[in-house]
């Protein structure tokens, strides 16, 4: 069993909405196909992947670093102790050789779309969906194939008034969500207190809306937002400052009745172990966000969960960012509280197979082996193109 050619470039995310901190005008991700010698119906297997959005594509990294390292390496190095399959495990020790620890801010983008890709690969060997491939091997087989998930949205757009705002969320709720999210922070807070009051007369009262700020506020300006948001009950309040300031989130913890999330722009064990020590967050009420692709994918995502244990958190206070398949079946392996989507952005990558309904804000996983790129219409083409066509960088054994 081989690998005999990876391939990735990047793609353009280019988009005019923006959140309090970022706009999308120049945003790309990297997409990645790791092709075996493994044959089904006439075809290889091919493992399929790509960075969640936020985080620009990383295909410099990926090209001069991780791929020589994964083709330097012997062909059994790569493989499980049966040699039936690929081991992630050892694919990310080679990966992260000779790399510093820290410095986790684009190195992680690179190996968890890499990790990514590996994992659809794994789960199309053994011809199993990727929630039951993960579920046997770490979860006792246990599972749940019925996930919550929330529509996110709610950006700033050019000549974008309340009643837009409002058909947006409307769109959302029509589509089966029962919960929405949207963005602060981006206007002035008695501007934002209007664009939540116009959603909350959509979906009906707080519980079914949380808001994120991106990290843009100061203390002065997180706890100002807190106090004129919290008679409203909110679902949750996200990322009020600096991902990294934990002192901030801590003081704003103590004195809110709103539940916090925040965990997205943090890449590691180590950076959320920090988070869990510091940052003064509940494990009853609050929410961990950080994203397995953004972090050195699902190899270091599952010494997150372990550490969250050690810690007294459950994996159902975890819902991470990303709003894609893949972490909807880390979800549906792991007991979290659910998964975030993303229907009216960042297409094709946001959002879930095609024909899958969101039912009272759940969804249900289909049965297809791997991650199920390929039950989506409008990302599958992507990586045909990649795959078949002329515009991939190509590393070949």
């Amino acid at each position: 069993m081989r690998v005999t050619q990876i391939l990735h470039r990047p793609v353009s995310l280019k988009s005019a909405i923006r959140n309090a901190v970022v706009d999308f005008s120049e945003m790309t991700a990297s997409i990645v196909a790791i092709v075996s010698d493994v044959e089904r119906n006439g075809r290889p297997l091919v493992g399929f992947g790509f960075n969640s959005n936020g985080r620009y594509g990383q295909d410099g990294i990926i090209r001069d670093r991780l791929l020589p390292r994964i083709f330097r390496a012997a062909p059994e190095q790569l493989l499980d102790d049966s040699g039936d399959n690929f081991d992630p495990f050892n694919w990310w020790d080679i990966m992260m050789r000779n790399e510093k620890p820290g410095g986790h801010g684009e190195r992680s983008v690179a190996v968890g779309t890499m990790d990514m890709a590996l994992w659809d690969l794994v789960a199309k060997i053994e011809d199993k969906p990727l929630y039951r491939t993960l579920a046997d091997r770490f979860n006792r087989g246990q599972f749940k194939n019925r996930i919550y998930t929330y529509a996110a949205g709610g950006y700033y757009y050019p000549g974008k008034d309340l009643g837009a705002l409002q058909d947006e969320m409307r769109r959302y709720l029509d589509r089966g969500y029962e919960s929405v999210k949207m963005k602060i922070g981006g206007a002035s807070l008695s501007e934002d207190m209007a664009r939540i009051e116009a959603v909350l007369k959509v979906v009906g009262d707080g519980s079914h809306l949380a808001v994120d700020a991106n990290g843009r506020f100061d203390l002065k300006t997180a706890l100002e937002y807190n106090r004129a948001m919290e008679p409203l009950g909110l679902k949750w309040f996200e990322e009020a400052g600096d991902p990294l300031d934990f002192q901030l989130q801590a003081e704003l913890s103590r004195g809110s009745r709103l539940p916090m999330a925040t965990g997205e722009n943090l890449f590691s064990m180590t950076d959320t172990r920090n988070l869990i020590r510091h940052a003064g967050l509940n494990p009853q009420r609050d929410f961990i966000q950080v994203d397995p692709v953004l972090s050195y994918g699902l190899v270091e995502y599952l010494r997150i969960l372990d550490m969250l244990r050690a810690h007294g958190w459950s994996p159902g206070r975890c819902i991470p960012h990303g709003g894609h398949q893949l972490t909807l079946h880390i979800a549906a392996a792991f007991g979290l509280y659910g998964n975030e989507s993303y229907p009216g952005a960042f297409q094709p990558f946001g959002g879930f197979a095609d024909g899958v309904p969101i039912q009272e804000g759940y969804v249900t996983i289909p049965d297809c082996p791997g991650i199920g790129i390929e039950a989506k219409s409008n990302l599958l083409p992507l990586f045909a193109e990649l795959v078949d066509g002329p515009k991939a960088e190509v590393a070949r054994r």
